[in-house]
């Protein structure tokens, strides 16, 4: 008998998970069986691993051959235990290439013609054996040339970049050299596709936008049909500031591991826009086996768009509630807990009643159908958005020409988040935006000045604002004062605040 072993890895949520891959080809009839709670896809792989060596002119054992992907309780799932299986089968036969297979972590899928296709969530599998005790005696990654681009962002000497089954089996027989990785420090924002350049007037749209974007606030839009509510949306993106690279990581990282990722790299904030006809699941994330990340994990450090909210069931909008509160998603599944992070800015957009006219003297709805037309938008997630906004009819933005490029508002929010982050690191507070302060210390240690309480506490007193939106009325106030660079909020940043949620307090959307 002759057995062999090495490293892979399997993901599960933004874990990877080290498992010990053995190959132990003994007497019996010839065939292969692969043992360790494998997926479908692992069970398949004794096929196209056969046929992968037999084509790349490697031979192949005319015997019994057990493989052992362990621990066993661990459910692994993927195609990225193809190549590590078909080395492990070959290296049992050669005592030398056995030895230099142990100090490996091996991925990667192999096409029937031994070349090496890319498997997803390889930044977690990287990351992992980096950082992974048990993992600490490995000497080489060997990973797909297909995943080489989003490896690069962890890049690490250890990492080796192979095409094929052969050029792997080669390198471990010393026959030839892998080349290997170079890290990128720095990714360069790309140009965005949508610029505020192209919206037509809208100030009171376009200031708003600016005031969600410095604080990270949640903004609810209502409008006719065309006032341009995906327009504005879309924008918010390009004025946002660019990622940093753990946060490049971070959101290239989701995207690899749903299996929607080509290679590239997520540079800038993500911009997510399902479709009003989305399912609970598609939202927040599931599916059968190992639960998938949803559209609130795809949006991760961006923006989430929910076009027609109107339509999307109650049940599917309450899902949001706990994403938005703690930045991130728990999924329970046969006795596993997965977690997904989803910290991420929500837009929401609605026509103001079903037949979508924003006259009240020529909309064709009953009054009630007016009013109850956005019930299935909760309070409790009501009350999660800061910024209630009513977009301005076609008729109102024709003939201005306010065209102050996405660049130049960019910068006024990159500066009002610098001097919010200063404050709070400067505070002790762990807080990276306004919109994450607790209510609490902002209303015991970070108030509006004098004038500016007394209207907040008339508010409150006369039943114009709840006591949680005292909080946002002074989450708001302060973002406004970091755009007009003041040193605390004023009665004039008090009054834009309570104007961007004054409908929302009296109970009606906007």
């Amino acid at each position: 008998m002759a057995l062999a072993s090495t490293y892979s890895a399997t993901v599960e949520g933004v874990t990877a998970h080290s498992v010990t891959v053995e190959a132990n080809v003994g007497p019996g009839l010839p065939g292969m069986h692969i043992v360790g709670l494998g997926d479908k896809a692992v069970g398949e792989s004794r096929d196209r691993i056969r046929t992968a060596v037999a084509n790349s002119g490697l031979p192949w054992p005319r015997t019994k051959i057990m493989v052992s992907l362990s621990p066993a309780n661990l459910p692994k799932a993927g195609s990225q235990f193809d190549l590590p299986i078909a080395l492990a089968v070959l290296a049992s036969m050669d005592p030398v290439i056995e030895r230099r297979l142990k100090g490996c972590l091996v991925v990667g899928e192999l096409g029937l013609s031994g070349q090496l296709r890319r498997v997803d969530g390889i930044l977690q599998i990287i990351l992992d054996a980096l950082h992974s005790v048990p993992l600490r005696t490995i000497e080489h990654i060997v990973i797909p040339a297909g995943n080489a681009q989003e490896a690069a962002l962890v890049g690490h000497p250890s990492v080796r970049i192979a095409q094929s089954l052969t050029e792997a089996w080669q390198w471990l027989a010393g026959e030839r050299e892998l080349p290997g990785l170079e890290k990128v420090d720095h990714v360069v924002r790309s140009v965005p596709v949508a610029d505020f350049r192209d919206v037509v007037g809208q100030e009171q749209e376009r200031r708003a936008f600016e005031i969600a974007a410095a604080g990270a606030h949640h903004i609810l839009m209502i409008g006719a049909p065309g006032s341009g509510k995906s327009m504005l949306a879309e924008r918010l993106p390009s004025i946002l500031p660019e990622l940093s690279s753990q946060q490049v990581v971070e959101a290239t990282a989701i995207h690899s591991i749903s299996g929607e990722s080509s290679g590239e790299v997520i540079g800038q904030a993500p911009f997510v826009a399902p479709h009003p006809s989305l399912s609970k699941a598609a939202l927040i994330g599931g599916g059968s086996g190992i639960p998938r990340p949803g559209a609130v994990s795809h949006a991760h450090h961006g923006v989430l768009f929910l076009d027609e909210v109107s339509e999307i069931p109650a049940d599917t909008l309450d899902g949001l509630r706990v994403p938005l509160e703690k930045g991130e998603v728990r999924l329970t599944r046969a006795r596993r807990e997965v977690v997904y992070p989803a910290n991420f800015q929500l837009v929401m957009a609605a026509n103001p009643c079903r037949c979508g006219v924003d006259v009240p003297e020529k909309c064709t709805c009953r009054p009630m159908e007016r009013v109850n037309y956005l019930r299935n938008v909760s309070g409790p997630l009501r009350d999660r958005v800061d910024i209630s906004l009513r977009t301005s009819s076609v008729g109102a933005v024709v003939g201005r020409a306010d065209n102050e490029p996405s660049e130049a508002i960019a910068q006024r929010v990159l500066a009002a988040r610098d001097r919010a982050k200063h404050r709070w690191e400067k505070a002790g507070v762990r807080a990276a935006t306004n919109s994450r302060v607790a209510g609490a210390t902002l209303r015991r240690h970070f108030p509006a000045d004098d004038a500016g309480m007394a209207v907040i506490e008339g508010a409150l007193a006369n039943g114009d604002i709840t006591q949680r939106g005292v909080d946002r009325i002074l989450r708001l106030s302060w973002t406004i004062a970091d755009l007009a660079g003041a040193e605390r909020p004023s009665l004039e940043h008090v009054f834009d605040a309570l104007e961007l949620r004054a409908s929302k307090e009296r109970g009606v959307l906007v």
